[in-house]
């Protein structure tokens, strides 16, 4: 696995889970705090549990919320409960960390490299990393949206284009806040209830790239309670500041040789559907069944013919409920939102993404159970 984070973890614990040796190459010096939050939609927990990643209770489960204008005013409700009645499951928030410790502590603590620095993969399996060569039967790309890999495999390829917003990220302590999700204009504020009293919270803002947070500070001035109190509560050396980007053209397949992509160095979407994080957990439990069942060759076919067509599907849904939700600016546009959003009964929400949220893992053989003397 060429990359540690959720794509890569993701990839051997499903490899680990179904008889594979794993070896996770991750630039970085440690496996650290690293983000703010993540909504994990019951395709994303359904895919956890299938590569045997336990949550425990880090897992927040979203209860009554909905949609407001930035001063506060309900346009609709969401209906948990229909939710989870609809799904099997609720619609769940983790700190970013707590995912990262729960994905790594599915996989052998020996397979885990950090400050590893890959310098070069090739088609045929062989890894470069510093002076050492690796072989591998399989090589994951996980290494995210800019990926040297992707880039090597496919130099032609465009590179992935600015969706047209910039995002803030962060996470406070306010106990009691409930899940809300807020519109104005060009902007988007979610709030998303962790454990413990912790709050995750974002802002995308129509804006160029390059923006700084300075120069949107006063746009978010007058907005409803708790937003302020998130914002003052979240220290600014602690604030994710990051332009949004995608691969707005879709690559022609998601292997080569012996090398497969996977997560966002496939198919990066904008955050506007919650579920880069998902897709990428979906791509792992389909590379774990597929080469547990096939030889690799026609694995790795049978994983590119079943994660593209899907995954590029959601990149485009994303782009799509951004420049609906977000991204509409023009006033009779965004007036005709909240219109049709008040229309819609508070149990109609539960069904909103149903053709992506609805996705069942397929089953990966269960590790044996220990035997007694």
């Amino acid at each position: 696995m060429v990359g540690g984070g959720i794509g890569g973890l993701a990839a051997a614990a499903g490899l680990h889970r179904v008889g594979w040796t794993v070896t996770v190459l991750e630039k970085a010096p440690e496996f650290g705090d690293v983000g703010a939050g993540i909504s994990l939609w019951p395709n994303a927990q359904r895919g956890l549990d299938e590569l045997g990643v336990d949550l425990g209770d880090r897992l927040a489960p979203q209860r009554e919320g909905g949609f407001r204008d930035r001063r506060g005013r309900r346009i609709t409700r969401f209906d948990a409960a229909e939710f989870e009645r609809r799904h099997g499951r609720p619609l769940g928030a983790i700190h970013r960390r707590d995912l990262i410790a729960a994905l790594r502590d599915a996989v052998p603590a020996e397979s885990l490299r950090t400050g590893e620095e890959v310098t070069e993969v090739r088609e045929d399996g062989l890894v470069r990393v510093g002076g050492e060569e690796l072989r591998a039967d399989v090589v994951v790309a996980a290494d995210g949206i800019h990926s040297r890999v992707r880039h090597a495999l496919f130099p032609d390829h465009p590179e992935p284009v600015y969706a047209g917003s910039t995002a803030f990220r962060g996470v406070a302590h306010l106990p009691g806040t409930g899940l809300s999700t807020s519109f104005d204009r060009g902007t988007e504020v979610g709030v998303l209830p962790l454990t413990g009293g912790d709050v995750y919270w974002w802002i995308s803002a129509l804006a160029a790239p390059g923006t700084r947070r300075s120069d949107l500070e006063p746009a978010f001035r007058g907005w409803h309670d708790p937003i302020p109190a998130l914002l003052a509560a979240t220290p600014a050396e602690a604030v994710l500041h990051h332009d949004l980007y995608y691969l707005g053209t879709p690559l022609p397949t998601y292997t080569r040789g012996r090398v497969v992509l996977l997560g966002d160095a496939a198919h990066a979407m904008p955050p506007f559907l919650g579920q880069g994080g998902g897709q990428a957990i979906e791509d792992a439990v389909v590379l774990a069944h597929v080469v547990s069942t096939q030889d690799i060759d026609t694995a790795l076919v049978r994983y590119d013919r079943q994660r593209r067509p899907r995954s590029q599907h959601v990149v485009r849904e994303s782009v799509r409920m951004g420049k609906l939700g977000p991204q509409l600016t023009n006033p009779v546009a965004t007036t005709l939102r909240t219109a049709l959003l008040k229309g819609l009964p508070a149990r109609a929400t539960a069904r909103v993404g149903a053709g992506i949220t609805g996705w069942a893992p397929p089953r990966l053989p269960r590790p044996a159970p220990p035997r007694t003397p």
